[in-house]
Formats: C-alpha cells, sequence, structure tokens
C-alpha cells in the first residue's frame, strides 16, 4: 500500500501546472445526499472524473478553451453545462445537483433494490430503517475484505469478537461478551441446526463468504423472532435472483509461510475405514487388530501444494421477470496449521500459585477442504403473490495431524544444563466431515388491500463424522541432548458421528389497521419444529504386542506397530450413544405503529420446549432417560424515534432464554487428555432480561456513526466449570452448571466516514460482566497442614472481553480501478478456562490481529486481487495471571508476573486471485 501511495503522489507531482482544475460535488437534487460513481466527461476530450465516496470529484491538467461537461449516472437525468478555462492555474467550482429520471424513478428504485442488494449503500439504508438494532456487512464489503470465511467477516463487526480454531481462523462468534452458546445463526431467515458433536451453535467457519449477499446480526429480538438468543441473532443472506443476466467468477491461490520452515504431514484419508467392526459386523462381533487398516497412521510429510480456492455464481429472471433463478458455488482447498507450547501443571498451594510439570511442543498440520452450493428459484405469480425455493448445502472436511513432543519437568524430569528429560511423544490423526443441508419453500400471499400472509416450510440437516480418529503415544529419554524414542504406550482408535434433522414449518399473518387515527400493523405467527438428533461413539483401546518395541529398532513409523485390542467389543456402552428430541411450538403477537416520527414496535411471544433423551446402553447409569418440558413468555418492546431523514434514536427491551444443548443434558462421562467431562441431566435454561439504547446518525448514504449502551441480566447462565465430585470429593471434573445471576452491560462506538477516495471504518465496545461461582482454595492450617475450602469468587463471563475494537482504512480510486483495505482487530483479554481454584482461571491474552486485501480492475469484467492475513503474526497466549517461584528455570516463561500456559504461532497467509463480472 505505501508503495502505491507514493506511485500516486508521484504521478501528481509530475503534472503540469500550467492548466486549469475543474472540481466539485454530485449530489441528489432532492436530497442533497453526494452520489458516488457519477462520470463527468468533458466532450471531445479524454479528460473525465468519477465522483468519490463522498460525491466529489475532479478533472485536471484541462487546457484553456471552452467545454461541454457531461454528468451520467445510473437511474439521474443526464446533465450537460458549458465551462470555460481562461487561464493558467484557475480552478473552478462547480457543484451538479443531479435530477432522478421521473418516468423511470418508481421502476429504478424497485430495481436498485434488487440489483444492489450487496451494496454498502443498501446496507447503510437497512439499517437506518431495521425494526431492531442491527448491524449489517455488505457482499461488497465482504468481497473486498481478507477474510475467506464468515467467522473471519464478523469479527468486524461492532461488539463481536470470534473464538479460534486450532489452525488461528475464526470459528465461532461472541456477541457483546456473551459466549457462542448465547446467539443463533439463521440462513435467509431461517434458523439452521449444528453440525457440532455437542452443542447446538453452529461454527462460522463452515460458510464460505463468497456466497452471501450480506451479513446481519440482530442485537435485539423483536416478538416474531425465535426468543433463544441473548448475545443476539447472525442471519446470512444469500445470493439473490437478479434482474438481468448475471455472471460472477472468482479463482485464487495462496499460501502459508508457516509450511516455509517445516514440513506439512499428512495421512492417508482416502482409505480410512469410514465404521467401526462394531458397526461393520455387527455388536458381538470381537474385534481384531486386522480389522484395523493402517490408513490413519500412514504418514507422510512434504511441502502441501499451494492453497487453492475458487467460486461463481449465475443467474438471470425469465418469461418476463416472472421466473428467477440464481445459482452460486465455492471451492476452498487450504494448507494451515500452528506451532504450539503447551503447559501442564499442579495446584499445590493457591498462594503459591501452579507449579509446571511438563512442557509439550505441538505441530498442527491442517488440511481443509470447504464448498458450499446455494442454489434459489423464485415465481411471482401476480403482483399479490410469490413463491421462493432455497436450498443450501455448506461442507467442511478438516485433515488434521497433531505431532507432540513432551518433556517432564520438575526433580529428575528435566537438566538444562546436562540436557536430560523424560520425554514423551504423541500423534493423533484426526479427519472430521460436517455438512449442513437446507431446504426452504416460502410464499407470500396479500389477500387484500390491508390483509397479508406469508409461510415457510423447512428441512433441515446437519451431522458430523470423525471416523478412526487415532492416539499413539511413546516414551522416550533425552540424555546428553540426545534424543531416543524408547518404548509405545497404550493406544486409541475412535469413532463419532452425529446427525441433526430438523423438520419445522412457519406462518404469519399481518394486518394493516387505524387506531385512533394512528397507523398500526398487527402480526401474528407461529412456528413448529420437530428436532432429532442421534449420536454415536465407539472407542478402542491397543496395547502394543511387543511392550519393549523400540523405534528405529522395531519399528520406524506408526504403521508398522502390532497392537493387540484390550476391548473387543469397543466401549459402546457409555452415555454417549443417545437419541434425542426437541418440539419447539411457539406463537406470538406483535404490533408497529408506522406513524412518523416515532415507530413503536412491541408484543409478546410464547415457547414451549419438551426437550428429551435416551441413552441407548443405560448400563449402571442413574438417568437412562429424560427430559425437560417447560414454556416460556417473552414479552419485548422497542422504540424508535426518527427526527431527520438521517438521524435514529432506538431504545429496546425483551426477554429471551438459552436453552441446554442435547449434549449438555445427557449423564455422559469422557476421559480426556487434560481432565474428565460430564454432563448434567440438572441442567436448567438460562433467562435474559435486555435493554439497548442506541443514536445512529447516517449523514450520507455510506456513512454512519452509532454509539449504543446495552445492559443484560441473566437468571441462571450456564458456565463450564471445573468442578468437584459431589460423592467423591477427591474427583475432579469439567462440566456444565447453572450459577446464580449474572449481569453484562456496555458501550458501543461505531463510525464510517469517507473522503473523496479514502474512508475510514472503526468500531469500539467496552464490556463488563459479572458472575458469582464456587472455588477451592487451599491454605495451610495452623499445624501448617494443606486444607482445601470452598469459596465464592466473582469473575467475568467466560470469553468476555472488555475492550473489543476494529479499525479499517480504505482506498478507492474509480478512475483508475482501484481498492485497497487495511484491517486491524483487537480482541482484548478474556477467560479461555474456568478453573476450580480460585485465581487460577486461564485467560487469553489481548492481541491484534491485522490483515490486508486489494483489488485493481483490469476491463472487460476483470479484476485482479491479493489478500494478506495475520501480518502481525499475532500468537495465541493462554497464561494464568500468578506467577510461581518454583517455574523460574522453566523455559518460555517470559510473561512478567503471569505462568504462561500455552502459545500457538500460525504465521502470514497470502492469496493472489482474478475475478470477473459479468
Amino acid at each position: 500500500m505505501k508503495l502505491l501511495l507514493l506511485n500516486i503522489l508521484f504521478v501528481f507531482g509530475c503534472l503540469p501546472v500550467s492548466a486549469g482544475v475543474i472540481k466539485g460535488r454530485a449530489t441528489d437534487a432532492v436530497t442533497g445526499q453526494p452520489v458516488i460513481g457519477a462520470t463527468l466527461l468533458l466532450e471531445n476530450t479524454k479528460l473525465y472524473g468519477i465522483s468519490g465516496l463522498d460525491g466529489s470529484y475532479s478533472i485536471k491538467n484541462v487546457p484553456a478553451g471552452t467545454y461541454k461537461i457531461r454528468v451520467s449516472y445510473v437511474s439521474y437525468r443526464t446533465k450537460t453545462l458549458d465551462i470555460s478555462i481562461t487561464g493558467a492555474d484557475q480552478i473552478i467550482t462547480l457543484d451538479l445537483p443531479l435530477e432522478t429520471e421521473n418516468d423511470r424513478q418508481i421502476a429504478e428504485v424497485t430495481v436498485k433494490g434488487k440489483r444492489d442488494g450487496s451494496s454498502d449503500r443498501t446496507a447503510r439504508d437497512l439499517e437506518r430503517n431495521a425494526l431492531q438494532v442491527t448491524n449489517i456487512v455488505s457482499g461488497r464489503t465482504i468481497e473486498l475484505s481478507p477474510d475467506l470465511t464468515v467467522a473471519n467477516v464478523i469479527q468486524r463487526v461492532s461488539g463481536i469478537s470470534i473464538e479460534r480454531n486450532s489452525n488461528g481462523d475464526g470459528q465461532y462468534a461472541i456477541l457483546r461478551g456473551m459466549d457462542k452458546r448465547y446467539n443463533y445463526t439463521l440462513v435467509n431467515g431461517v434458523k439452521i441446526p449444528s453440525p457440532d458433536n455437542r452443542y447446538r451453535y453452529v461454527p462460522l467457519d463452515i460458510f464460505p463468504s463468497e456466497l452471501l449477499d450480506r451479513l446481519e446480526v440482530y442485537k435485539a429480538l423483536t416478538p416474531n423472532m425465535e426468543g433463544d438468543a441473548v448475545g443476539g441473532a447472525i442471519n446470512m443472506v444469500m445470493k439473490d435472483a437478479p434482474d438481468r443476466p448475471t455472471l460472477l467468477a472468482n479463482l485464487s491461490t495462496g499460501y502459508s509461510e508457516l509450511f516455509f520452515d517445516r514440513p506439512f504431514t499428512s495421512f492417508d484419508t482416502k482409505n480410512i475405514n469410514v465404521k467401526s467392526p462394531y458397526e461393520q459386523f455387527g455388536n458381538q462381533y470381537s474385534a481384531k487388530f486386522s480389522d484395523f487398516n493402517k490408513a490413519s497412521t500412514t504418514y507422510t510429510s512434504h511441502n502441501p501444494p499451494p492453497n487453492l480456492l475458487g467460486s461463481f455464481a449465475i443467474g438471470n429472471r425469465f418469461f418476463n421477470q416472472r421466473f428467477g433463478v440464481m445459482l452460486a458455488g465455492s471451492l476452498q482447498n487450504t494448507f494451515r496449521g500452528s506451532n504450539s507450547l503447551f503447559f501442564n501443571g499442579d495446584v499445590v498451594d493457591t498462594l503459591r500459585g501452579i507449579t509446571l510439570t511438563k512442557l509439550s511442543d505441538r505441530q498442527y498440520s491442517e488440511r481443509q477442504t470447504r464448498y458450499g452450493l446455494h442454489a434459489k428459484m423464485d415465481y411471482r405469480i401476480n403482483e399479490n403473490n410469490k413463491i421462493q425455493w432455497f436450498n443450501a448445502l455448506i461442507s467442511l472436511t478438516n485433515q488434521q495431524i497433531r505431532e507432540t513432543k513432551s518433556t517432564e519437568l520438575g526433580i529428575g524430569g528435566f537438566d538444562p544444563v546436562l540436557g536430560n528429560a523424560t520425554l514423551g511423544y504423541e500423534t493423533r490423526s484426526r479427519l472430521t466431515k460436517q455438512k449442513i443441508y437446507n431446504s426452504t419453500l416460502q410464499g407470500t400471499h396479500q389477500l387484500t388491500s390491508n390483509l397479508a400472509v406469508n409461510w415457510s416450510a423447512v428441512y433441515s440437516l446437519a451431522n458430523n463424522t470423525v471416523p478412526d480418529q487415532t492416539y499413539v503415544p511413546l516414551l522416550g529419554i533425552r540424555k546428553n541432548f540426545v534424543e531416543q524414542r524408547t518404548t509405545v504406550q497404550d493406544g486409541q482408535r475412535r469413532w463419532e458421528h452425529n446427525s441433526d434433522t430438523d423438520l419445522a414449518g412457519y406462518l404469519n399473518l399481518t394486518l394493516k389497521t387505524t387506531l385512533a387515527g394512528i397507523a398500526v400493523d398487527w402480526m401474528a405467527g407461529g412456528l413448529y419444529r420437530d428436532k432429532q438428533r442421534t449420536n454415536f461413539y465407539n472407542n478402542y483401546t491397543l496395547r502394543p504386542a511387543n511392550p519393549f518395541a523400540q523405534y528405529g529398532v522395531d519399528f520406524t513409523d506408526y504403521s508398522q506397530i502390532v497392537w493387540t485390542i484390550q476391548n473387543p467389543l469397543g466401549s459402546v456402552a457409555s452415555a454417549l450413544n443417545y437419541d434425542a428430541t426437541e418440539k419447539t411450538s411457539s406463537g406470538y403477537l406483535q404490533f408497529r405503529t408506522t406513524d412518523q416520527p416515532l415507530e413503536v414496535i412491541g408484543g409478546v411471544r410464547v415457547e414451549h420446549t419438551d426437550q428429551g433423551y435416551a441413552m441407548k446402553f443405560p448400563i449402571g447409569e442413574e438417568n437412562p432417560t429424560g427430559s425437560q418440558i417447560y414454556t416460556d413468555v417473552l414479552p419485548s418492546l422497542h422504540f424508535r424515534y426518527h427526527p431527520t431523514e438521517r438521524t435514529n434514536w432506538r431504545l429496546s427491551y425483551f426477554r429471551s432464554l438459552n436453552r441446554p444443548g442435547f449434549f449438555e443434558i445427557v449423564p455422559y462421562r469422557i476421559v480426556n487428555e487434560e481432565y474428565q467431562e460430564r454432563g448434567n441431566p440438572n441442567l436448567k435454561r438460562a433467562l435474559a432480561d435486555n435493554v439497548d439504547l442506541r443514536y445512529e446518525f447516517f449523514p450520507r448514504p455510506l456513512e454512519q456513526f452509532m454509539v449504543g449502551l446495552f445492559y443484560k441480566h441473566i437468571q441462571d447462565p450456564i458456565e463450564y466449570t471445573l468442578q468437584k465430585d459431589a460423592i467423591r470429593g477427591q474427583d475432579l471434573y469439567y462440566g456444565p452448571g447453572n450459577f446464580g445471576n449474572a449481569t453484562n452491560f456496555g458501550l458501543e462506538l461505531d463510525a464510517i466516514k469517507y473522503f473523496q477516495h479514502w474512508g475510514v471504518k472503526a468500531n469500539y465496545t467496552y464490556t463488563n460482566s459479572s458472575i458469582t461461582t464456587p472455588k477451592s482454595k487451599r491454605i495451610r492450617n495452623a499445624q501448617g497442614d494443606l486444607q482445601t475450602i470452598t469459596v465464592n469468587q466473582t469473575r467475568s463471563l467466560y470469553g468476555q472481553s472488555a475492550h473489543v475494537a476494529n479499525l479499517s482504512l480504505l482506498y478507492k480510486d474509480s478512475e483508475h480501478g482501484w481498492d485497497g483495505q487495511l484491517a486491524a482487530s483487537y480482541t482484548g483479554g478474556r477467560i479461555n478456562t474456568v478453573s476450580q481454584f480460585v485465581d487460577n482461571d486461564l485467560y487469553q491474552k489481548g492481541f491484534i490481529q491485522m490483515d490486508a486485501s486489494a483489488e485493481k480492475r483490469l476491463g472487460n469484467g476483470f479484476l485482479l486481487f491479493a489478500k494478506a492475513n495475520n501480518l502481525l503474526n499475532t500468537p495465541t497466549e493462554i497464561f494464568i495471571k500468578n506467577a510461581s517461584s518454583k517455574n523460574s528455570d522453566v523455559p518460555d516463561q517470559d510473561i512478567s508476573g503471569k505462568t504462561l500456559i500455552r502459545r500457538d504461532f500460525f504465521q502470514r497467509s497470502y492469496f493472489l486471485g482474478i475475478r470477473y463480472k459479468l
């Protein structure tokens, strides 16, 4: 970007100064708003200008003479004026108010709303006229941004931070400090199920950003919206059928700097056993080692090929504009990874902090294949009746290798002087396949001039498959700085898969009336959803046939190890195999006054939930089946006062809830690598009262200034914590629970400002939350012995950052076809894991991520673009706020006053591509 600016300044500095300049602004004659992209041509010359982001233009190097200047823009009358340049260095200021073509005005407004559905101007108009507190990212902004997935796009919205996955990409959205569980996801206004194997929330990294017309974030709920969102709702509006032939295509490639310094490790995913021996041969079959193929342990190390990304969209209308079709697709094949340090520790004395016992070096290699297909057809039967059919298929396949080398710390475990240490080597191969399919049939019917009805019939399917996840550990030693792998330890082979199937119906009625001279729109309706979930889990424990087999002597790669099966029937007799159902029915009544300048929207929604589970193998379990049935009344009231066309004052109240996930209320138990995890059949739903106040000012079509306050009071919030077993007090487990009440309040600032070629987008959010949960505290009594007591500690909500900010610098030169963006995101420190001990919560360190993108129009519909991510190579760092003197000799403990637990580096990645638009 610096080189670009220097070139521009050089060119401008070399222009002759003996000629005149014509400058001014192109505006709408009625509203006074700037007209962006108007062409101003001096006839019979090659001199022209294009109005910039604030409507301003400049035609330089105009020789003395008399000219006709012609101004043109779609939907405005072409205007021609005479102008004279009489001498050198003359500057003429000419403001040009443009008039709409009256005979086409209504048609153009309709067509423009359709044609420019992904434009920045449409996004600002939708925000200004929204029924509730809303933020929108336009399709054009998404196209220009450095982001490849919806998860990364949404981090640019005020009040939103993202939770990242193991390769550094965004995965889940945290809205206003409320964890990902507290929001839901829509596609074209319809809720979709999650492919996640545990929870309701949808991983946003599964969605390619190219499929979207725009991204809408609702921060307040109206009665006609489903009520299970405390943070907000995310609506992905897919590309719509255009009014003229449209063809879009993208193709790009790139690379990650991570693999400049180390190889990429992969395994044979094509020959993975999709089903476990239990599923293949029956529930009485005793598995043998020969039933487990070697695909998941056949590794290769190599330089990965370049990343490849492509997308297309094609659409048109037929039969006199009555039948519209849009087909869009995207494919992303990327190679990512990370280099990670991970520390394990033990809390002996709370006052002295954590004592680190193990240091692990982890290397992740991930190949992600992401594709999406979206098809829409709509038919306008007549002016009063329209049918639409949406279909979307989204898929993400993630091939991951995690290789770990661990060093035992403490007495006898690590000697930095002699170079001796006790080592462990672990490898895990995992293939994850996630898919979401949604099919929605919708109808809109204007029955009379005052009565309208719309309906939707929805089928959705989400599934997640993890076949033959393989874990192989080895012991090793280091003597005199020389490492040696020794014996093989017990390994594991695991199969998991789950699916969610939704059948839903929506019905909405709208009646226009007048009460006491006030125009009031009444809405009534409801939905019924039947959700069915099935979950399968099977794990085999493997023991080496030769317990003394040594690496380099008896085998040289993992596929050569011979195993015996310790549990030939597998571990299916657990709570992880279950079926679950959820039937949700709801109805609402909503009113809206449409008189100006005060608009009031209010009403009530009633939601009834019948959620239950049945364990397939209830051996020894206290609760083999369970259910939760409850009904919630959710009122809301929204005021929008707009004294001028450019100004809004908004005040909102709404009540909402958060239901437990299916997996959370099943009494499962999992022994993970670091801790045991359990479900909670007594987990209750959370209820929240939410208040919003926001001022909005839209000085120009692309500009905005917003400042808002929000407050949330949550009853029975759901948090995951490390807890004590009520019966066996020495046992600790990680699981969900309800913890009294919580509060969450904050401030949001959001601004967009444009000059002729430059633009600035900035937002900042301050959030403060509070929750009190029981914690363990180890103290020494009068006799000097360690004693564990329970105390209450107040902390922030999991995942909540006090400070979140975004700053983007934009550059646009329509005349020469340049667009550019430099974007920085700051996410403040936040709790990453809630500890069972006082003052030992794990925090993620605040960080800045910087990305950039640029485009150059080549002509004939072609455009060249480039994207660069993580320019600062910002790591993810997890730490505990206290430090222990016992860790003074441990390497990489370089955060002052804190104990480092984890540090992940992802490196920079780059993309270069070409785009075509017809």
